[in-house]
Order: C-alpha cells, then sequence, then structure tokens
C-alpha cells in the first residue's frame, strides 16, 4: 500500500490507477509528514481537566508534588467482543507534550477563571516537562491491561498529561482498531477515509490518520494532506450531477475537467443507463465508476457484466454507503475494486472509545524509595509498580501471549519480543517517527497474531494477557 502523497495537485479520483485505486503520481513529503503552521503554535496545556490543576495546587502546598511518580496508560479490557485493538495517535501525543506550555495567554485564562492560586500559576509559568515516556510505538497490536503508555517524572508534571494522552490515545486507537479490522476484511482491496462530515472537524482530521495507520490507502480530509501527508481523493457527488441539464453533461465536464481516468458516479437516476453513457463519454479508458446506494452486492455483478461486455474491462467498480466491516466482508465475492467507508470508521464501528485509564502505578516514599501503589476499587483496580511489556512468540513466530511483569523484564530467551520503546527522554521527544513506519508495523504485529483475529465474531482476547510479578 503506498504511503505517499501527490505533490502539487490534487487526486482525480478513486478510478485513475494502477494498480492501486489511489492515483499514480504520489511522492514522500519530507520526513513523511506535513504539519500546519497552526497546529504548532498553539499550546495544548488546557486540553485538560480542571481537577488536574487542583491537584497540582494542594500538591505544592503539601510538598508532596515533587515526589518521583510513575503513571500508567492502559486499557482494562478490549472493546466488548474484540478479540485486539490497535495503538494509535502515539505521534500526535509526542507532539502535544512538546507544546504542552503555559504560556502568557494559558496562565491569563486560568487567571481569570480563578483555577488556581498565584503559586501555582508562578510555577506553572516556569514548568517544563523533563521526564521520560516510553510506551508501545504506533501501529502495534494490544491486549487488556498492555501498558500502552508508562510516565516517569515528578507527580506535578506527570499528572498534568493525564487528560490529553487520554483523550489522543482513546479517539485514535478506537479508529485504528476497527479500520484495521476493515482493511483485514477487504482482504487486500484498498479502502478510502471518507467520514469527515460525520463527526467533529478536528477529529476528522485525526480519524484519517489513526485510519491511515492501520492501513488504509486514502482520505477525503485536505486537511489530513496537509498536516499529515496523507494520499487525498475524490470526485464528485450527486449534487455535480444534479447540477447538469443531464447525466450526460455532467459526466462530460467531468472527464474533460479531470480525464478518463476520473470514477464517475452513476446511481443518481438509472445505473444501467449512467454506466452506458459513462463508457459512452470516457471510453473503455473510464477509471471506475462509483455505487452508493441500494444492494450493492448485487449491483456490483451487474455493472461488472455491463461494463466487461461494453469493452471497458479494466473499469474498477467502488462502492460506499454506510459501510463497515460486516459489510465489506460480505462483499468478498463481489466485483469491487475498493470501498469507501465513512461513518462507521469515524465512530469505532460502535466503539467510538478504547476505555484506556491513566493511574499512578508508582511513586516516591517518605525514605527516597519508589513504592508500588494501587487503586482497589471494585470492577476497576490497577496493578501497582512500573510495568514491562513483552509479546511471547511460538517457534513460528505466532503470538501467543502478552507478558505484563514489574520490575526489569527477563533475559530474552529468543521468544519474546520488548514491546515498550522510548518515546521521550529527560523531557526531549525521542520517538517521532514517519507514519509509513507506523503502517508497516501495523502489518507485521497484525500478522503475528493467531488466524482467530480474523474472525468478525464477537470473541474474547485473542491471546492471553498474562501477569508476572
Amino acid at each position: 500500500m503506498s504511503s505517499t502523497c501527490r505533490s502539487g495537485s490534487t487526486s482525480t479520483g478513486l478510478g485513475d490507477d494502477t494498480p492501486s485505486i489511489v492515483a499514480q503520481g504520489w511522492t514522500t513529503p519530507p520526513g513523511g509528514t506535513v504539519v500546519g503552521v497552526s497546529d504548532t503554535a498553539s499550546s495544548t496545556a488546557l486540553l485538560t481537566d480542571h481537577y488536574e490543576l487542583t491537584m497540582l495546587q494542594a500538591a505544592l502546598q503539601a510538598g508532596t508534588a515533587h515526589r518521583r511518580s510513575v503513571f500508567e496508560l492502559f486499557p482494562r479490557r478490549l472493546p466488548e467482543g474484540r478479540r485486539y485493538g490497535v495503538v494509535a495517535g502515539v505521534g500526535r501525543a509526542l507532539e502535544a507534550i512538546e507544546r504542552f506550555r503555559f504560556d502568557d495567554e494559558v496562565l491569563g485564562a486560568l487567571d481569570a477563571g480563578g483555577v488556581v492560586d498565584e503559586q501555582t500559576l508562578a510555577w506553572l509559568a516556569d514548568h517544563t516537562f523533563t521526564g521520560d515516556v516510553w510506551g508501545y510505538p504506533e501501529g502495534e497490536v494490544y491486549l487488556p491491561y498492555s501498558p500502552l503508555v508508562v510516565v516517569e517524572g515528578t507527580f506535578a508534571e506527570a499528572v498534568l498529561l493525564e487528560t490529553v494522552l487520554l483523550s489522543i490515545y482513546n479517539h485514535d486507537s478506537a479508529i485504528a482498531s476497527a479500520a484495521s479490522r476493515m482493511t483485514w476484511a477487504a482482504g487486500g482491496r484498498p479502502c478510502i477515509e471518507m467520514g469527515s462530515r460525520r463527526t467533529h472537524e478536528e477529529a476528522a482530521v485525526a480519524a484519517a490518520r489513526a485510519a491511515y495507520v492501520a492501513g488504509f490507502e486514502a482520505t477525503s480530509n485536505l486537511a489530513a494532506l496537509q498536516r499529515h501527508g496523507i494520499p487525498t481523493t475524490g470526485t464528485s457527488a450527486h449534487s455535480f450531477t444534479l447540477l447538469h441539464d443531464t447525466e450526460r453533461d455532467a459526466f462530460t465536464a467531468q472527464v474533460t475537467s479531470l480525464g478518463r481516468g476520473t470514477t464517475l458516479l452513476v446511481d443518481t437516476y438509472d445505473i444501467a443507463e449512467a454506466v452506458r453513457t459513462a463508457v459512452d463519454v470516457a471510453g473503455p479508458e473510464l477509471g471506475a465508476v462509483r455505487l452508493d446506494s441500494g444492494d450493492l452486492g448485487l449491483l456490483a455483478h451487474e455493472v461488472r457484466a455491463q461494463l466487461d461486455s461494453l469493452g471497458a474491462t479494466g473499469t474498477k467498480i467502488i462502492v460506499t454507503s454506510d459501510l463497515d466491516e460486516y459489510a465489506i466482508a460480505a462483499l468478498a465475492a463481489a466485483p469491487v475494486d475498493g470501498y469507501g467507508v465513512g461513518t462507521q470508521l469515524v465512530t469505532g464501528s460502535g466503539h467510538p472509545t478504547s476505555g484506556f485509564v491513566y493511574k499512578l502505578v508508582s511513586r516516591e516514599g517518605d525514605d527516597g524509595q519508589m513504592v508500588p501503589v494501587a487503586k482497589r476499587s471494585k470492577d476497576k483496580g490497577s496493578v501497582g509498580g512500573r510495568k514491562y511489556a513483552l509479546r511471547h512468540l511460538s517457534a513460528d513466530g505466532v503470538a501467543e501471549a502478552e507478558v505484563v511483569g514489574i520490575g526489569t523484564p527477563p533475559r530474552d530467551d529468543g521468544d519474546d519480543r520488548e514491546l515498550l520503546v522510548r518515546l521521550v527522554r529527560d523531557g526531549a521527544v525521542v520517538g517521532h517517527e514517519p507514519l509509513s513506519a507506523a503502517r508497516e508495523r501495523h502489518l507485521t504485529s497484525r500478522d503475528e497474531l493467531p488466524l482467530p483475529a480474523r474472525m468478525l465474531s464477537k470473541g474474547q482476547p485473542v491471546i492471553p494477557t498474562l501477569h508476572l510479578d
């Protein structure tokens, strides 16, 4: 799958491609990422909850704010019925940490709102994160109790990151987890993300990025191109056909402007008549036709037969219309060449959040030693102590268990893969990477899972989580 973006022009549509449905001519932007100026300028410090700062104020007054602490972000369970999850949002989280600063504008808002006292405002004015962050790299598969993020620092600096990290990871991992199931169900046929109209405008950009990590080929969202270098694609909607006096006029205008390799939407009126007109206007070089309503499987068979009879044997069939992983799987036997997925993707296909939590698991005692701490609430407990994580593999390289332990991991005996990598060292981000690396990692990690991971029916996690003391 392509990990590149088209430079200097817009895509001409889902159909002008060989062999992918994404148009040819893509080039990789420098570093694999494009970040908008507005994104790099704004502080992320207020993307948090009020109580993060009131805890800070009270801890400063009590003299406990500077105790060394370890927080962990993890799932207690997978979303109901899911067999695995996918980590996404790591790159966005690292950018958020870099921009987590209390500048004059932020401090002014806190002061005007009476959120904290003068002592705390003075501390925040001088605050810079100086701790360490470890985590699962982006695109990695996760299971229950996987320690996806480990934040080490003082209580004051680590607690402030709770909400922004949870917000990013919970959303992006939910989208990536759904996207992974969809791309697996697609069986190698490309998937395009097109759900911007069905979610918040900023969530739409994040969703496009997360879907790309989990194997989607492209997005319709242009901000995702600008900020992250994700390929974009799109041609026309029903309104374009309705604008013109006839369907032929609409098709002629589109082909004249975008070329014969474009994708024509053929279900505004009569599909069979539209297909005949499309091939007559564009010739057998027509890139693709798009179906957006009706019984997509049946229609795909009928349209494929019609295209072939008209000599357009190379014209592809793209389907859209409220697709999810189940609908995609149901179309496996249909002559479909690609899928456009919107609402179900950007809402996590029924699970719009991952259910991650962020808990203090270790803190400095009065004697200077680290002390494990844990929440004991019924059904919401945590396990104290700083964790390590390994993926135990069989001799054939198939994942058999998620191994989560406390302290120092055992010596590698050749069948365990370490999962935590350094993301931040002494306050400096060291974990940035291009999205292409996350995409490749996801495919490798997913392919390690046992075959039942491919099943779309509800079930238990595909491998168990083993807790070692």
